[in-house]
């Protein structure tokens, strides 16, 4: 599964905040992190949370397009039906 991320990097904490539309209407998940962005730190803490909120190891979080951006693109490999799919159609706006 394809999940839109948008990070802010340097943050107090690291979370999840919210769902946010893109320009074309589509929601992306708004996300926080400490971590600095260089050499793929922040990447990294974004693969991280992510997997630790959807209950899945780290080896199945990826950030795949925007590396040097805020706007990410996140693949998450998860089973059809699981929580985590679940709770990434939830986030989407497809559930």
């Amino acid at each position: 599964m394809r999940l839109a991320v948008r990070v802010t990097p340097k943050s107090s904490a690291d979370r999840i905040e919210d769902v946010m539309p893109d320009e074309t209407g589509r929601n992306m998940l708004k996300m926080r992190v400490r971590a600095v962005p260089e050499k793929g730190k922040a990447n990294r803490a974004v693969e991280k949370l992510l997997a630790k909120a959807l209950g899945l190891p780290k080896s199945a979080v990826k950030v795949v397009t925007g590396e040097t951006s805020r706007i990410k693109g996140v693949d998450i490999e998860t089973e059809p039906g699981s929580a985590a799919a679940r709770q990434i159609e939830e986030w989407m706006g497809d559930g």
